[in-house]
């Protein structure tokens, strides 16, 4: 059998965040069979608009569009993996959902598995961000598996690499593999 693939999207564009920590630990402690992949491009994505979402014969999308869209259409299943930024959706994070909508209704992550974690500053670990991110990805094709969630106030790391608490660590790898569980 081959390697369940599932798709990280860091919502975080700073190369020493935690969320960034927190796909290389997903991505280092994955189970057996899951095999993640990183798409670290997301600042590459001009902002969405329909002008340019372009069919092929009109000359197609834009290189990291189409790389972000085949990555996902080959992707079994999607990891989102992002801090909270005021209250919300970091805006490079909408972008990406938002040009994996399209076309509307048949997007690269058509009824994949999709969960979403991360780690914020505040006392509810970027709760609202996770929630806002969980409803934008659900009306923009992916099935969302609501019940694999983690949420981690940044200050509860003291400043450690995330891989350093066994709990989060665990936690983690368990939502991975009952992720690639839910691939059907």
């Amino acid at each position: 059998m081959s390697d369940s693939k599932v798709l990280v999207l860091v919502g975080s564009l700073r190369a020493a965040s935690v969320n960034r920590q927190l796909a290389e630990l997903a991505t280092e402690s994955a189970p057996a069979g899951v095999a993640l992949e990183l798409f670290d491009r997301l600042g590459e994505l001009p902002f969405y608009n329909e002008d340019i979402d372009k069919s092929e014969e009109d000359g197609g999308v834009p290189e990291p569009v189409a790389a972000l869209r085949e990555v996902a259409g080959h992707a079994d299943a999607a990891l989102i993996v992002t801090p909270e930024y005021n209250g919300s959706i970091p805006g490079v994070l909408k972008n990406a959902i938002d040009w994996l909508s399209r076309p509307f209704g048949d997007g690269a992550l058509k009824d994949k598995p999709l969960a979403v974690v991360g780690a914020a500053l505040g006392q509810y670990g970027g709760v609202w961000a996770h929630d806002e991110t969980r409803k934008s990805f659900g009306l923009a094709g992916p099935r969302v598996v609501e019940d694999l969630d983690l949420s981690i106030p940044a200050a509860s790391l003291d400043g450690k690499h995330p891989r350093e608490s066994t709990e989060v660590a665990a936690r983690l790898r368990e939502i991975v593999g009952k992720l690639a569980a839910e691939i059907g």
